[in-house]
C-alpha cells in the first residue's frame, strides 16, 4: 500500500545502444519530476553493454542530478537481465516503475500508474489501447499474444509489456524468483497480487532504430512459452497417441484385406515412405521441444549469474560488483 503523500518511487530502465533517444528520455523524465514534485523520485538506468555513448550520457546526467543512477554491465546480457538488475537495485522504495528507453511507452503515463497504485493495486499494468508497429513486427506481436494466451498456464493481458508498476510486496516477490530465463510479463502475472490496468496509446520510437531483432524477439517468445507452460510436452504425448492409434487402425485394415483376399500383392511403397517421413518429422519435433526444456534446465543447474555488473555509481570507485546475481 502507498506510504503517505510522498512515497519513494524508482523508475527502472534497461538501455542498449540508445544514444539517439537518451537526451529526450532524460529531459522528459526531468520534466515529469518537476511537474510532480510529491514523490521522492529515483531512476535506475541499466546499461546492457552498449557500444555507443549511452553510458557516457547517463553518467553525465547522474552527475548533474543525483536522482539518476547508472548501472553498467560488463557485456550485453539481454533485456530481461538488465530489467532484473534494475529492479533488484531500486533500493528501499515504495514502488518500482518499469519501462523501455525508446519512449514508445511515454513517461507522462507514470502519474496514472501511481494513481491506480494509490487506490490499492500492488501490480499496475500499462495496457495499450493502440500501438504504432506495422508490417511483419505487428503481425508477429499479435500472433505471439494470441498463441501465448491459449498455450500458457498463466495467461497475460494481450496488450501489455514491460511498462507498469510493482508495489513493494510485488517487488520483493519478483526479486525472490531465482530463474535465469525470464519473461517479465509472465512473472508479473505469476506472482499474483491485486492488479489494475491503465490504458494508454503506444507511441513511435522517439529516435534511432529498435535494438530488438527478430532473433531476440523469437528467443524472448520461446522463453515466455517454455517457462510458463507444459502444453508442448502434452501435445507431443497427444500426438504420439494419435499417431499410434492411426498406425494400429491402418495395420488392422490391411491385415483384414489380406485375410479376406482383397489384396494379395505386396504394394504400398509410397505409403511406407510417406509414413516414415511423417513419423520421422514428428520425432524430430519432439526432440526439439525436449531440447528446449532440457537446455533451460541445464542453464538453471549451472547457477551462473544472470549478469555481471562492471560499475555501479553508488559503489566505491574501481570496485566492480562482479560474478553474482541479485536474488
Amino acid at each position: 500500500m502507498p506510504a503517505g503523500p510522498n512515497p519513494a518511487i524508482a523508475i527502472v530502465i534497461p538501455v542498449f545502444n540508445e544514444e539517439a533517444v537518451l537526451p529526450e528520455l532524460l529531459a522528459r523524465l526531468s520534466a515529469l519530476f518537476a511537474a510532480h514534485p510529491g514523490p521522492a523520485w529515483s531512476v535506475v538506468i541499466v546499461d546492457d553493454g552498449s557500444r555507443d555513448r549511452s553510458a557516457e550520457l547517463i553518467r553525465a546526467q547522474a552527475l548533474r542530478d543525483p536522482r539518476f543512477r547508472l548501472v553498467e554491465f560488463s557485456r550485453n546480457f539481454g533485456f530481461q537481465s538488465a530489467l532484473s538488475a534494475g529492479v533488484a537495485r531500486a533500493g528501499d522504495v515504495d514502488a518500482v516503475v518499469t519501462m523501455d528507453a525508446d519512449l514508445q511507452d511515454p513517461p507522462e503515463v507514470i502519474p496514472d500508474l501511481l494513481e491506480a497504485w494509490r487506490h490499492g493495486a500492488d501490480v499496475v499494468r500499462a495496457t495499450r489501447r493502440s500501438r504504432r508497429e506495422t508490417g511483419l513486427r505487428r503481425v508477429g506481436f499479435d500472433l505471439f499474444h494470441a498463441l501465448y494466451g491459449r498455450l500458457t498456464d498463466y495467461p497475460i493481458e494481450p496488450n501489455t509489456g514491460t511498462f507498469g508498476l510493482l508495489g513493494r510486496p510485488a517487488v520483493e516477490a519478483f526479486n525472490g524468483l531465482p530463474e535465469r530465463h525470464r519473461f517479465f510479463p509472465g512473472l508479473r502475472a505469476w506472482i499474483g497480487f491485486k492488479t489494475a490496468d491503465v490504458h494508454y496509446d503506444r507511441q513511435e520510437r522517439a529516435a534511432g532504430k529498435t535494438q530488438q531483432s527478430f532473433r531476440r524477439l523469437a528467443r524472448y517468445a520461446m522463453d515466455g512459452l517454455f517457462s510458463f507452460s507444459y502444453l508442448p510436452l502434452r501435445l507431443l504425448t497427444y500426438c504420439g497417441l494419435f499417431v499410434a492409434g492411426m498406425g494400429f487402425a491402418v495395420g488392422v485394415f490391411f491385415a483384414v484385406r489380406r485375410i479376406v483376399g482383397i489384396e494379395t500383392a505386396a504394394t504400398g511403397f509410397t505409403t511406407l515412405v510417406t509414413l516414415v517421413l511423417f513419423l520421422g518429422g514428428i520425432q524430430l519435433i519432439g526432440i526439439g521441444v525436449l531440447g528446449e526444456y532440457l537446455g533451460r534446465i541445464y542453464d538453471e543447474v549451472k547457477h551462473r549469474p544472470q549478469y555481471i555488473v562492471k560499475r555501479d555509481r553508488e559503489l566505491k570507485e574501481n570496485q566492480p560488483a562482479a560474478g553474482r546475481s541479485d536474488p
